[in-house]
């Protein structure tokens, strides 16, 4: 669809990692697998009146942080592996291009600019990914099934022998989950394996859409058996999951810094990546700081990854989720814990200014939310704050995002609207290799 050899020098990375530049007349252009400073040609796909998208076809000039992408199965073809974006760009240049995106979404969407970027929190590149969802396809016209993740935005599942991403004891195990689902008699309906590990064992949740007979369960058995990994069920929904046999260690990842071993379900949301989880963690608490007695509010407090460690520094702690079933299993996990922790269900999307003067006064927030952010509890801040009311907000929020702009648009409310400033915010590189940015970010009041 390129009809010009125009050379384009790249200037930055957007937010899904694509080299940006601008022809001569001014027009962007998002040149997959291109890199600031290099000098390209671009294959244009797609071309609107603002802007074009292409992949680069050659560099004139190349930049001193590309790589070698250590994936066999990473590139720009179709039928590459679609799981990571920036595999070509240096690690370190990959955190410094994440902590770019994070602060220009504070400024440009909330207008806020943070008077400390924290160090950003980086660990192992390679065989950090504990959790992952793997397609899986009967191919007939092949002969073969795949196990793996989607092409390059296609539906199509990448013909993968491994992953490096994923730990290392699951990466390597591919080809054998590929022979094994082919000996199945329901291979045909068997479309998903979701891999959960935990400190001491890894589970395998098999998606079935018929039941299994006893062939195909004693398969399962005897390649859980080999490979050391439990096998779960999952019939319909991720609530229908159960394991295969009773027996071994449970799922489980510890905090040890904070003495908390944190139970969950392979279809629970924990952490892709545990061992930035545990730097994450000591760095929230850090800057929230709680102290013996002070009243702590976790929003978003899925199983008690922050609550847990707040209750074991004395304060009295109120972990508030959407869903029942979520708060009884994180109650639970206070009570295996030994400590003493609140919780309660609220709809997290529709609080009023009405729901926080019923919680009456708190010291501090820990907020977490997923992806749409949590623009209704900055607002109903908001609101209260304009408006003047007796209410007093907490003196310090500790904000955990997986989503800068949802994050700096919520930061706009509590810095402009509700008296806050924020003090400190730094990117969390939960994700190597992909364009996706996890970030922190710090709010005090007078």
């Amino acid at each position: 669809m390129s009809d010009s050899n125009e050379w384009l020098s790249v200037e930055s990375l957007d937010l899904e990692g694509q080299g940006v530049a601008h022809r001569a007349d001014g027009k962007v252009v998002f040149i997959e697998g291109a890199l600031p400073g290099e000098e390209v040609q671009v294959n244009v796909g797609r071309r609107k009146n603002q802007w074009e998208q292409g992949q680069a076809t050659a560099i004139r000039r190349e930049s001193a942080q590309r790589v070698t992408p250590g994936c066999p199965h990473f590139g720009l073809h179709r039928e590459a592996c679609g799981g990571c974006k920036m595999q070509h760009l240096h690690p370190a240049a990959q955190v410094a291009a994440k902590q770019r995106v994070l602060e220009d979404n504070l400024w440009h969407l909330g207008k806020v600019k943070p008077e400390q970027m924290l160090r950003p929190i980086e660990g192992p590149t390679w065989g950090y990914r504990y959790r992952a969802r793997l397609s899986v396809r009967n191919v007939h016209r092949k002969g073969v099934v795949l196990v793996g993740f989607h092409e390059r935005k296609s539906r199509y599942v990448a013909d993968m022998s491994a992953c490096p991403v994923l730990i290392p004891k699951a990466g390597a195990m591919l080809p054998a989950l590929r022979e094994l689902i082919a000996s199945m008699d329901e291979r045909d309906r068997l479309p998903q394996i979701e891999l959960a590990a935990g400190d001491e064992v890894m589970a395998l949740v098999l998606r079935h859409l018929a039941p299994l007979g006893e062939a195909d369960l004693a398969r399962l058995r005897a390649f859980g058996a080999q490979h050391g990994v439990q096998w779960w069920l999952q019939p319909k929904g991720p609530d229908t999951v159960q394991l295969l046999d009773v027996g071994g260690p449970a799922l489980a990842y510890a905090l040890p810094e904070f003495g908390v071993t944190m139970p969950f379900k392979p279809t629970d949301f924990t952490q892709v990546n545990p061992l930035i989880n545990r730097v994450l963690v000591q760095r929230a608490l850090s800057r929230l700081s709680p102290q013996p007695g002070e009243r702590v509010i976790d929003w978003f407090c899925g199983l008690g990854n922050f609550t847990l460690p707040i209750a074991r520094r004395g304060a009295q702690v109120l972990g508030i989720e959407g869903a029942a079933t979520l708060v009884a299993r994180a109650r639970a996990n206070a009570a295996l814990n030994g400590l003493a922790a609140e919780f309660d269900t609220r709809n997290l999307f529709e609080l009023t200014p009405a729901d926080l003067e019923a919680l009456g006064a708190v010291d501090r927030w820990l907020i977490d939310p997923p992806r749409e952010g949590a623009l209704a509890l900055a607002k109903a801040t908001a609101d209260l704050v304009q408006a003047g009311s007796a209410w007093v907000p907490p003196k310090r929020i500790v904000y955990v995002s997986c989503n800068p702009a949802t994050l700096a648009r919520d930061a706009g409310l509590l810095v402009h609207q509700a008296g806050y400033r924020c003090t400190q915010a730094g990117a969390v590189n939960m994700f190597p290799h992909t364009a996706h940015v996890e970030s922190i970010a710090v709010f005090e009041r007078p």
